[in-house]
């Protein structure tokens, strides 16, 4: 999701930039923020950072983080079982009988396996738990932007990383306004 909104950003980037020279080449130019002698106004965000420092962004990495640490608590779990069952079958492995013995090494791999396959479950839930709250994060920041945009007369506001920003003048830098704009809009926190 994020490189694919990159590449577009990237590409609107382009097309302005390879539109214009044949704009400059043209007879008349066409109405708008140019035309009337303004200048047009540009600016980036750090998505990464308005994600790091809004309220929104840290609750939802703190709600990550504990569903990870209950995910690894059971995998700490699962673990200890193994290294006992692991451990049982190198003491007792040579006093067991062949049938006995193979059983046992049968019920290790079966459990290894289901602890395997579990982890990679818990690593898929996870993933997929972030891409939700991240698409719901960037949801409503696009709202902020779209409005802070508007307030403050840009033509057009860019991702610093998605657009591969070369250069930027911090003066360019909307990321702490945003985040300040976010963090008022967000759902049970008042104004500063």
């Amino acid at each position: 999701m994020r490189q694919s909104r990159g590449v577009l950003v990237a590409m609107a980037v382009l097309l302005g930039v390879a539109v214009g020279p044949a704009a400059a080449q043209a007879p008349a130019p066409a109405p708008g923020p140019a035309a009337s002698g303004a200048t047009m106004r540009i600016a980036y965000i750090d998505v990464q950072r308005v994600l790091a420092r809004s309220s929104s962004g840290v609750a939802a990495r703190e709600q990550l983080e504990r569903e990870k640490t209950a995910m690894q608590r059971e995998m700490d779990g699962k673990r200890v079982e193994l290294e006992k069952l692991r451990d049982e079958l190198e003491k007792k492995a040579p006093l067991m009988a062949a049938d006995a013995r193979r059983e046992k090494q049968e019920q290790y791999e079966r459990k290894r396996r289901d602890a395997a396959r579990q982890m990679d479950d818990f690593q898929k839930e996870l993933e997929k738990k972030e891409q939700v709250l991240l698409q719901r994060v960037l949801q409503e920041l696009s709202g902020v932007i779209d409005k802070v945009g508007k307030e403050r007369g840009y033509y057009l506001i860019v991702e610093k990383r998605g657009a591969s920003v070369l250069y930027a003048s911090p003066d360019a830098d909307l990321t702490d306004e945003i985040i300040r704009a976010y963090d008022q809009q967000a759902p049970g926190k008042k104004s500063p």
